[in-house]
């Protein structure tokens, strides 16, 4: 049986975990999924989830199905509203009542190549939302060379028939590129509400992930218009560089700040290898020089060693779970976990958590879901919901179990 090594900077362990086949996991290059892996299926828990009141499944949330979706991508809530936004890859835009699950269509969302791993993405709410109705979200659109990701910021309205308004695409991954993976296009916005993050992928050519003269793979910091940040840390180089927060990065399909404003991120490896990195200002994570993955075929990366220059990560997967989404809980329902990442995991067919202290970082729990889950969400009340990866994908409301309460 193949196993999966959770490594961290304190410890290392070693248990199983579902795989599965299908289309968004990580591949090598010309590729168009995300990878899979097939092992057997377990839940470990730790000492911490282990105390916590179980359902009947034995795990410490109950599951609620809410809607379904075809191959969605991305959902967030939407401040002083009862409302969720869900896209689809396909290019489809949705609201959901997180209260009855009831589902309406959103129209003017923008044309998308939908194509492997492309389409419309992330969706989040801008600063002031509760007021000016502003979301930004990402998708991939054609143009010179290839292909690419965008940004847009427009205004979604909630009256009568729900629409998406004065879109307007505000960065751009540059330059375009042939091939249909590794896009990432993950927002978030700083504690402070002045700075948008985006994570750019290395579009699965290796090399630009080391050139600072483009934007891929990176994690890019920019104004709330879109423009490069002021402080970042190639800004005196100008052009695409002065766009760049951290470089050596392949696939981030996961982003979000903590309590504490610390910016994590989860990324997709190779042939294992899969990351959970803290993100630094003008870190070299590494990528393609060291993985604790191999390349596709078996051939040979270096690992991660303490004096080669790169910024290793927190937790690291081998085999692979290929992570696509990150949440960091600051909720109430869910008390022992606050201050946790929750991630996503894809071949993995699971909900991981990793227990975060400051810096360090230790794997926790991972519990098998049965599905791809492509995204991972904390509700306004502190619940927390999920989106399969799949046709017919469920829209899944994890709450403590009634035996909790």
């Amino acid at each position: 049986m193949r196993r999966l090594r959770l490594m961290s900077l304190v410890m290392v362990a070693a248990v199983g975990l579902a795989g599965c086949t299908g289309g968004g996991g990580s591949t090598g290059p010309g590729g168009s999924t995300e990878s899979s892996s097939s092992t057997s299926p377990t839940t470990r828990s730790s000492a911490t989830s282990s105390s916590m009141p179980t359902g009947p499944d034995g795990r410490p949330f109950a599951v609620e199905e809410r809607a379904t979706f075809d191959d969605p991508w991305a959902l967030t809530t939407l401040p002083g509203t009862p409302w969720l936004a869900v896209t689809q890859r396909s290019g489809t835009l949705h609201l959901v009542n997180a209260h009855t699950g009831d589902v309406r269509d959103v129209t003017g969302a923008p044309e998308v190549v939908a194509d492997g791993q492309g389409g419309l993405g992330d969706i989040i709410p801008a600063p002031g939302f509760s007021r000016n109705r502003q979301v930004y979200l990402s998708w991939i659109e054609a143009g010179d060379g290839g292909t690419g990701a965008v940004v847009g910021r427009g205004r979604l309205n909630l009256d009568g028939d729900a629409s998406l308004s004065d879109l307007q695409v505000i960065w751009r991954q540059d330059p375009k590129q042939s091939g249909s993976g590794h896009f990432s296009h993950r927002l978030a916005i700083s504690p402070d509400e002045k700075y948008l993050f985006v994570t750019s992928g290395d579009r699965q050519k290796f090399d630009p992930a080391q050139d600072l003269t483009n934007n891929l793979g990176s994690i890019v910091r920019l104004t709330l218009d879109g423009q490069p940040a002021p402080g970042n840390p190639f800004a005196d180089r100008g052009g695409l560089s002065a766009q760049i927060w951290s470089y050596g990065h392949r696939n981030p399909l996961g982003l979000a700040f903590d309590d504490d404003g610390r910016l994590w991120s989860t990324e997709m490896g190779p042939q294992g290898g899969d990351e959970l990195n803290l993100i630094a200002r003008g870190a070299n994570y590494g990528w393609p020089r060291a993985s604790n993955g191999s390349h596709y075929g078996g051939a040979d990366i270096p690992d991660h060693a303490a004096g080669d220059g790169f910024t290793a990560p927190k937790v690291f997967w081998t085999p692979s779970v290929s992570p696509s989404s990150l949440m960091i809980y600051s909720g109430k329902q869910f008390p022992a976990w606050r201050g946790d990442a929750f991630i996503g995991a894809l071949s993995g067919t699971a909900l991981i958590r990793v227990d975060l202290d400051g810096e360090n970082a230790t794997a926790a729990d991972e519990w098998d879901m049965g599905e791809r889950i492509r995204e991972v969400e904390q509700g306004r009340d502190g619940s927390i919901w999920l989106l399969e990866d799949t046709p017919g994908g469920r829209l899944l409301h994890l709450t403590p179990p009634r035996s909790a309460s």
